[in-house]
């Protein structure tokens, strides 16, 4: 067989092999987003009541002799509710509502996450307490959304940048990778790694949503940066309606002046600073964290106002944030 006719056979045989393939696949089917009103009806398809389970998988091993900690698999339920709607510029409020082992309700502050269409920069983590705005290229932004997450004293945590898809019948948005810091389920248990870089997916689903993360948790040996395990996340949201939401919607009735203002705040002190420096505490995420939180449920008891709050909140931040650099 002369070379020739062998070349002809190979590229026969490679072009019969491919062509089903892009037969199947078109480019409108690979990809499909900058549609801002359907991002947006997306985005508030997570707002609602909600029966969550918060299920946390350490998977695959990556240095020798490190033994996977258990999986962790918790639950309740939560209120999301948009705090902010606007074409543009979304904020949905977790409030989580559990049994306290008492048997009496307790309503949680939890996590926020604002999105924002092509946005001109996004709060990142860079570093131990560490955040700082980063510029994001009009070609990155175009027909993205930045999700921007927030701790429960509304501090900042992470910020990625994505875009939402339609294709093969699922919606779901993905970020780009980012670094972020340790979760409470982890910092409190002194590992060996000290920040996760990290994906984050959110998918609509026929039962509710997801909020699927895929990490690499990373620290220091032998004098230089290791990856020590990945990690699995997988966060469900289920409507449901059979527990006590009243309580949710009284807790954010009776706070949600306050915690506009200490929104305003953390805002005004990024802005000053194009980031900010701020303690990490294992247990409560934040130097601020503790006092914020509390002064939240004097408000609920009645022992201060949502103006006298707001007042000593604004200054628990200013003295806590520092500039970043």
């Amino acid at each position: 067989m002369n070379r020739s006719y062998m070349l002809f056979v190979l590229t026969g045989l490679a072009a019969s092999i491919a062509a089903p393939v892009a037969a199947q696949v078109t480019p409108a089917a690979i990809v499909r987003h900058g549609d801002q009103a359907r991002d947006h009806a997306a985005i508030m398809k997570m707002a609602g009541t909600f029966k969550v389970t918060f299920d946390m998988r350490e998977t695959t091993p990556l240095v020798a002799g490190y033994t996977p900690y258990p999986a962790k698999v918790s639950g309740g339920h939560e209120v999301v509710r948009a705090i902010v709607d606007t074409p543009d510029h979304v904020v949905l409020q977790h409030l989580l509502v559990v049994d306290d082992g008492n048997g009496k309700t307790m309503v949680v502050k939890h996590w926020r996450q604002d999105w924002s269409y092509q946005p001109s920069t996004v709060l990142v983590y860079v570093g131990p307490g560490r955040w700082v705005s980063r510029n994001v290229p009009v070609a990155e932004r175009r027909g993205a959304w930045s999700q921007t997450v927030w701790q429960t004293d509304d501090s900042p945590r992470y910020g990625g940048v994505g875009r939402w898809r339609y294709d093969d019948g699922a919606t779901r948005w993905t970020s780009d990778e980012t670094r972020r810091p340790l979760a409470r389920r982890d910092a409190t248990r002194s590992p060996p790694y000290d920040h996760y870089v990290g994906t984050n997916r959110h998918v609509l689903t026929p039962a509710g949503w997801v909020h699927e993360q895929d990490n690499a948790k990373i620290g220091v040996r032998d004098g230089r940066p290791a990856t020590f395990v990945h990690e699995y996340v997988v966060n469900t949201y289920v409507p449901a309606s059979d527990f006590p939401i009243k309580a949710a919607e009284d807790y954010w009735s009776k706070t949600r002046d306050y915690w506009a203002a200490v929104r305003t705040e953390w805002d005004a002190a990024i802005g000053r600073q194009s980031g900010l420096a701020l303690g990490e505490v294992a247990d409560v995420g934040s130097s601020t964290a503790h006092e914020l939180m509390l002064l939240a449920d004097d408000i609920i008891s009645g022992q201060a106002t949502p103006a006298a709050a707001a007042a000593e909140a604004r200054g628990l931040i200013q003295k806590g944030a520092r500039p970043a650099r």
